[in-house]
């Protein structure tokens, strides 16, 4: 009998592939996504069922329904993502609360959600898309690296203490794949003149970086054949050979120096030269 898996952040981006690889694979998929309200039952990414992972309501009635298509998961995949740019001193409240509301809040809701139902049937994998910037930061993406910090020191602790019960947890760490944010990105509203050509500036590498990125099929892939194996990897990090020196870097550097070199990748300036503001 094939696995059940549900699937968050479905409709767009590395969801999106993942979704559809594990279709082809042959899973029970549920896939959750706010698009899909008015869209409801199969399709490329599975069965599919409006979720909003920021609305209890809405993840209380997409676990419902998603049992009542196949039963409870062997397998949940929070993938639901949101990045804003902009300088951290400028963020809003409210960018802030929107980017932990999905990247962190909603993957601790759903993961409370099926817990549960994982221990009563003895096993289950609980899949977390974290990110390189998981693991060290960028400019002007404060507020990213802050959900995805989160979501691996939360997923640490989560592994030690469901294992008992035969739950494992799986974080994967994608670096630079194409399309992989272009759907779900927005700029901070109103950045200042003290920041704006900085973020120009970071904005146009980020935007090279993921034109040269890796192929999301190809992460897709990965991820559904970490998931079918009996010991699932507790990272998959599928990232360039440039990025996994960064992260290597990040922890044997001095901390001074490595911001320094990352800096000037993104071409942000070193010194301040008295900007005017707005």
């Amino acid at each position: 009998m094939a696995e059940t898996v549900w699937i968050t952040g479905a409709s767009s981006g590395l969801g999106l592939y993942t979704a559809r690889a594990l279709v082809a694979a042959g899973y029970n998929t549920v896939a959750g996504a706010r698009s899909f309200q008015g869209s409801e039952g199969m399709g490329e990414q599975g069965y599919r069922l409006a979720l909003d992972v920021t609305r209890p309501d809405s993840i209380a009635a997409f676990c419902q329904k998603a049992q009542e298509v196949y039963g409870p998961p062997q397998v949940l995949i929070n993938c639901a993502g949101v990045l804003v740019l902009g300088p951290c001193e400028e963020y809003t409240d409210s960018e802030l609360r929107q980017v932990m509301d999905v990247l962190f809040f909603g993957m601790a809701a759903m993961t409370r959600q099926v817990l549960p139902l994982m221990r009563a049937q003895g096993h289950g994998l609980i899949v977390n898309y974290s990110s390189i910037n998981g693991l060290l930061a960028t400019p002007m993406q404060g507020a990213y690296t802050a959900g995805k910090h989160a979501v691996e020191g939360f997923s640490e602790a989560l592994s030690m203490e469901v294992r008992p019960y035969g739950i494992r947890v799986m974080v994967v760490e994608p670096g630079d794949h194409k399309g992989g944010s272009q759907r779900y990105r927005a700029t901070g509203a109103n950045v200042s003149g003290a920041y704006r050509e900085a973020l120009k500036r970071v904005s146009d590498v980020i935007a090279r970086d993921e034109g040269g990125g890796s192929s999301p099929e190809r992460l897709a892939r990965r991820v559904v054949r970490a998931i079918g194996k009996k010991r699932p990897p507790a990272r998959l990090r599928v990232a360039s050979l440039g990025q996994h020196m960064a992260v290597i870097l990040h922890d044997i550097l001095p901390s001074g120096l490595f911001l320094w070199l990352l800096a000037r990748y993104y071409h942000v300036p070193i010194r301040h030269n008295t900007p005017q503001e707005e």
